[in-house]
């Protein structure tokens, strides 16, 4: 028997994947879930190999539930928002569902699970003809049981730690299973700056700019953390700054 959870905020959409879900008996809805924090309580308990998952909920989305979840089941992602289509793939899912989708429809996202198919050709469709997914402004993280959700105009500065990432606020830093890459590209340019291969620093607390060895710079943030700036950062950060 093959365990899935239902997670959505809207009690509509996960009747009508309840009912669908009737057509396989060997599938058992073994809990419904109205918001991403109870969705990560119950697939730690239940261990479902399946899980029907909404992006757009309360609290945190449906992307940000799965970085947090320690085992990832098989999604089919349910959503009524086409522009998440890449990023879903991306996150290796079975299928995207676009709300409001048909008994076949559904059929074939549960059938691929099913035979373990990859649709790789859909992949590549979606990823020529869909818009590009929109840019989040937040990043969620985990405290041992607790969940903190940092907005992007919180963050100070970012520091490189090996295959992570430590956030640093006014008040506190916080470890991140990300790459510097991924926050280069999240992170709005008019707003931070990557001076270095393991620093991306917020332009607005940059204070001053000090010479250091030969040919070097250090930052002087106003919380009075210095930065190293290198060779290839200083004219990305001089741009940033507008000289």
């Amino acid at each position: 028997m093959t365990k899935a959870i239902i997670i959505d905020d809207e009690y509509l959409a996960r009747n009508i994947i309840r009912e669908y879900l009737k057509a396989y008996p060997n599938i058992e809805i073994v809990m419904e879930c109205e918001n991403g924090f109870d969705a990560l309580k119950a697939i730690k308990e239940h261990q479902p190999q399946l899980i029907f998952l909404d992006i757009q909920m309360p609290k945190i989305t449906g992307f940000e539930m799965l970085e947090l979840c320690e085992n990832k089941p098989e999604v089919v992602f349910t959503t009524a928002f086409e522009e998440y289509a890449i990023k879903a793939f991306e996150a290796n899912a079975v299928d995207y569902l676009l709300k409001p989708f048909s008994q076949e429809r559904f059929n074939k996202a549960v059938d691929k699970f099913v035979d373990g198919y990859t649709n790789h050709q859909k992949i590549k469709e979606l990823m020529e003809e869909s818009s590009p997914a929109t840019q989040t402004e937040r990043v969620v993280v985990k405290i041992g049981n607790q969940i903190k959700i940092i907005p992007f105009f919180d963050i100070l500065f970012i520091e490189a730690s090996d295959d992570y990432v430590n956030i640093y606020t006014q008040t506190e830093f916080f470890l991140k299973n990300k790459t510097m890459a991924f926050f280069e590209k999240s992170l709005d340019q008019r707003d931070f700056v990557r001076v270095h291969r393991s620093y991306i620093v917020r332009v607005s607390e940059i204070q001053k700019i000090e010479p250091y060895e030969k040919d070097g710079h250090i930052v002087l943030l106003k919380t009075g953390h210095k930065i190293p700036v290198s060779r290839t950062g200083y004219p990305k950060l001089r741009a940033a700054l507008g000289w």
